[in-house]
């Protein structure tokens, strides 16, 4: 499905991310997986290695615009180019109310999950042009499209990163360059531990609660279609409306 491709997935070391380029690099892909900790993308290369494919770790935080160029300059020297990039990356280190939030930890929620999205985009764009087309997927989240109290910096995060999905859908239309947003819904990783069982309440129990390969097909639907395909749109997989 994705021979000859190759993929750089930011946030590869664990959950989602590891899911996803997994699920690449089987499909035929050869992967390049980013991370501020080399160990957790060395275990997935690792793993991938093992089974076959091919992968590349390699230590990159999405929150500098620097490591972020030299990320895409090594993938495509190591493979050739660059064709699918997954903006995976993100960080919720605290949920307060706004009035007892902590403003530098609100400040690193938008600097990783939107600005580090816009440094992670960015740095694709000339390798993607280069090779006539391409998809970029930013992992999104319900979030983004409705308010909680608690997650002021976390929704506002994600609220920016559809809207710079739809921007950059416009702005690259015409390079066949494809972007969209993938929303998981609540997905049973880190990210949520020790909250799922107030989540499950907060919906109902009527959400479906994912391991992060339950993603994964989605994931491939949208690195796999047309570079003339869908593009400014969000894929959930939530059983809510968004």
């Amino acid at each position: 499905m994705l021979e000859g491709k190759t993929a750089v997935i930011t946030g590869a070391g664990r959950g989602i991310g590891r899911a996803i380029a997994m699920g690449y690099a089987q499909a035929g892909a050869a992967v390049v997986c980013a991370a501020r900790t080399l160990g957790q993308v060395e275990d997935t290369v690792a793993a991938i290695k093992a089974a076959g494919g091919q992968a590349l770790a390699i230590t990159a935080d999405v929150a500098d615009h620097d490591q972020m160029q030299a990320l895409f300059a090594e993938a495509a020297r190591a493979f050739g180019g660059v064709d699918i990039v997954v903006v995976n990356a993100g960080v919720s280190p605290e949920n307060k109310l706004v009035a007892e939030s902590t403003p530098a930890l609100w400040k690193q929620t938008i600097d990783v999950n939107l600005t580090g999205a816009y440094y992670t985009a960015q740095a694709s764009l000339a390798h993607l042009k280069q090779r006539g087309g391409g998809k970029i997927i930013f992992i999104g989240s319900g979030m983004g499209h409705r308010s909680g109290p608690t997650r002021s910096a976390y929704a506002a995060s994600k609220a920016g990163l559809w809207m710079l999905t739809r921007v950059l859908a416009q702005e690259l239309m015409h390079e066949k360059i494809c972007v969209n947003e993938l929303v998981p819904g609540p997905v049973v990783t880190d990210f949520i531990a020790g909250r799922a069982d107030a989540l499950r309440a907060a919906t109902g129990n009527v959400e479906w609660f994912k391991q992060p390969e339950d993603v994964v097909p989605m994931a491939l639907f949208l690195a796999s279609q047309p570079d003339t395909g869908p593009t400014g749109q969000s894929f959930s997989l939530a059983r809510r409306e968004l």
